[in-house]
């Protein structure tokens, strides 16, 4: 009996699996954040997003990551430089705690600015 088409089989599927596997738990979070009539918009580029979800799941930029590694996690992500940007977004279930802890670790590792996300009234 030929086993190699047999692994050739199951290997494309493992590949298949680790392309598709972070895509579907990026699309699965979902944050609805708080309404403001006003808002400045801050470009993705220079700035690390950390959102929190109802549930209490912890992401930057992104990626899942525990609420006891999310200050580790800022620090590889900002340098202490006035020009990077933390904004977090966060369920509007979430406790104000919760967002305010997340504000006061990056204060603690010289973020030079803070944002707090929201969704344009009307929307």
């Amino acid at each position: 009996m030929n086993l190699i088409p047999l692994i050739d089989v199951s290997l494309i599927l493992v590949i298949i699996f680790m392309v598709l596997t972070p895509m579907m738990v990026r699309h699965q979070l979902t944050v609805r954040l708080p309404h403001a009539v006003s808002g400045d918009r801050t470009p993705a580029r220079s700035a690390v997003t950390v959102q929190i979800t109802e549930s209490g799941a912890v992401t930057v930029d992104g990626e899942t990551v525990r609420w006891g590694d999310l200050e580790h996690e800022l620090t590889l992500r900002l340098p202490k430089s006035a020009a990077k940007t933390l904004l977090v977004q966060a369920d509007r279930r979430v406790p104000v705690e919760k967002v305010v802890a997340v504000l006061d670790m990056a204060k603690r590792l010289g973020v030079g600015r803070l944002g707090v996300g929201v969704t344009p009234e009307g929307k």
